[in-house]
């Protein structure tokens, strides 16, 4: 499942505000960074910015998904690798237990199995 891409509620207020703006004659200016054009790279920055974001959440959930399936493959073939020791050398074998198999006289044997009864006290 992808991770979810990013809008903004801000940005499209933002540009809702801009039009209005750019819809005063004379455009609005108020010194410093309150000018119209500013507020315009200002919005364009922002909506860029978040393009970037969300090009990288798609590319990153492309990558997962690459190791995912590549995770897959090890796992069957360390599996495979181990199954194919144990049936040319047996599941007591030296070889069995250097591929990283528990040797068959190395596996703790099940003790009695009989009631657990608490004592009378």
């Amino acid at each position: 499942m992808g991770r979810t891409k990013r809008t903004s509620s801000v940005l499209e207020s933002a540009r809702v505000r801009l039009a209005g703006l750019k819809s005063i004659t004379p455009l609005p200016d108020f010194g410093g960074d309150l000018t119209v054009p500013n507020f315009e790279a200002e919005i364009n920055g922002y909506h860029s910015d978040e393009e970037a974001y969300n090009l990288a959440l798609s590319n990153l959930d492309e990558m997962k998904n690459n190791l995912d399936t590549r995770g897959r493959k090890v796992k069957d073939m360390d599996s495979r690798w181990l199954s194919a020791i144990r049936a040319k050398s047996g599941p007591d074998s030296d070889d069995y237990e250097k591929a990283g198999g528990t040797r068959r006289s190395d596996r703790k044997k099940p003790g009695p199995k009989g009631s657990k009864s608490s004592p009378k006290t």
